[in-house]
């Protein structure tokens, strides 16, 4: 972009690449030389934790705070009931009020770590917009918000069109969405004087929405801030791993996994994450990602250090370090190692409940482990299915000869039984095959 701006905020955004698109760069840039600006990005609670790909939006939010202004998270208790369809096939699956409370309740840990909630002008706030969205009146809504929306604006929108057009069903429930997100901006406009949205450019058509109701009904003008769809430089949708969700939560995914996330970052993705993910310095960032060799493991290491210290706390993080030194670098793997990420459910329980065990839901199941002793905690693993489920070998035929030929180990130590029962108080584990083949396994807690 050719605009230089004059505010803290815009030039971190700019410089560390978070920005997308701005409704009013010159608008919003006098306004944040002005004074403080409230900002706010909504969050609707599909699940109990955040993942990685809400983490550059909760970076913009506090960025937003470092360089003097208000970051408000917005929790959906009232939208989730809706469900956002933006670039979505289906329609999302529509939660009852106690499963989004206990969502809700899961989410906010993570915000405390990246915000300041305490005092001052730029203290952050956590509101919920089930306050103003759970008792509308139906007719007065559509009387007096409804008639602000034009139905062929709305369907010219990307996030509807490109469903209209692959023909997939679009429901009236979904439709009303972008109004409910509309209707937010406004009612946090009145009540708390904000007057910036952000968002990921998916959101793009929510925040015009909310800004020309905001414009139309109270002749106020508020802005629009979106920050772009990551992928990996491989075309991977960033946040997603072979297990799944990279979750913020410790409970739903251990800081040693996260770690272990950022430790696996391709060579090409490793300055711009740390500009993104990380508060090191621009050209620090620039600095590691350029270099090459044995030397781009190390910025690897710095960078999951750095995103891992924000999310679960510096000694996590050096923990983690710690753990990964010992299990596979000790070994003298130079490598980027692909990581399997068990669950306990992914194990056999020997004992002699084993078969009760089994008719339990996985919930049951955690929570009835929880209660047994270490010793009582006997789940294991065949060897070689090990090496089957990292992809080391295709198939349990193909696992058992690499074991009883010899080209097999475990932390560097030979297997030659491929029924070896490995268990759950052995993760992590380093697993090789012939000379040059490694992967690590991790277990979940």
């Amino acid at each position: 972009m050719t605009y230089q701006p004059k505010s803290d905020f815009l030039q971190v955004m700019i410089a560390r690449g978070y920005l997308a698109d701005c409704t009013d760069y010159e608008g919003l840039d006098a306004a944040m030389t002005a004074g403080t600006v409230p900002a706010y990005i909504g969050y609707d609670a599909t699940a109990r934790s955040l993942h990685v790909g809400h983490l550059l939006n909760i970076m913009m939010l506090r960025w937003l705070q470092k360089t003097g202004h208000k970051p408000i998270t917005l929790m959906g208790g009232g939208t989730t009931k809706v469900g956002d369809p933006s670039f979505r096939s289906d329609e999302r699956p529509l939660l009852g009020p106690e499963q989004i409370d206990a969502n809700i309740d899961g989410m906010k840990g993570v915000f405390a770590k990246y915000l300041d909630y305490g005092d001052g002008t730029d203290a952050a706030l956590m509101l919920n917009n089930a306050e103003w969205l759970d008792d509308l009146n139906y007719l007065e809504f559509l009387r007096d918000i409804g008639r602000h929306f034009s139905v062929n604006r709305m369907l010219s929108f990307e996030s509807v069109k490109s469903r209209l057009d692959r023909e997939q069903s679009l429901s009236f429930l979904e439709f009303n969405y972008m109004i409910l997100q509309a209707y937010d901006f406004l009612e946090l406009n009145r009540r708390y004087g904000c007057l910036l949205q952000m968002g990921g450019s998916d959101q793009w058509g929510n925040i015009v929405n909310g800004i020309d109701l905001t414009r139309r009904v109270s002749d106020v003008t508020v802005f629009g801030l979106t920050s772009p769809l990551l992928t990996t430089s491989d075309g991977r949708k960033m946040g997603k791993s072979q297990g799944g969700a990279v979750w913020l939560n410790a409970d739903m995914l251990s800081p040693y996994e996260f770690w272990q996330f950022w430790r696996n970052t391709t060579d090409a993705d490793v300055g711009r994450f740390a500009k993104l993910y990380t508060e090191l310095p621009v050209d620090e960032c620039d600095r590691l990602g350029a270099l090459q060799g044995a030397e781009i493991n190390e910025a690897k290491v710095i960078l999951a250090n750095e995103v891992t210290a924000l999310c679960h706390g510096r000694a996590a993080a050096e923990a983690a370090e710690a753990t990964a030194r010992e299990v596979f670098e000790r070994g003298g793997v130079g490598e980027d190692l692909p990581t399997l990420a068990l669950r306990r459910s992914d194990l056999i329980w020997i004992g002699e409940n084993s078969a009760y065990l089994g008719q339990m839901s996985l919930a049951e199941r955690n929570e009835f482990v929880s209660t047994l002793t270490k010793a009582e905690r006997e789940f294991h693993i065949p060897a070689s299915s090990l090496f089957v489920k990292t992809g080391l070998a295709g198939s349990g035929k193909e696992a058992k000869r690499l074991i009883t030929s010899g080209g097999a180990k475990i932390n560097d130590e030979d297997v030659s039984n491929p029924s070896e029962m490995i268990s759950a108080e052995q993760f992590p584990l380093k697993l090789t095959a012939g000379k040059k083949r490694h992967a690590l396994v991790t277990l979940a807690p």
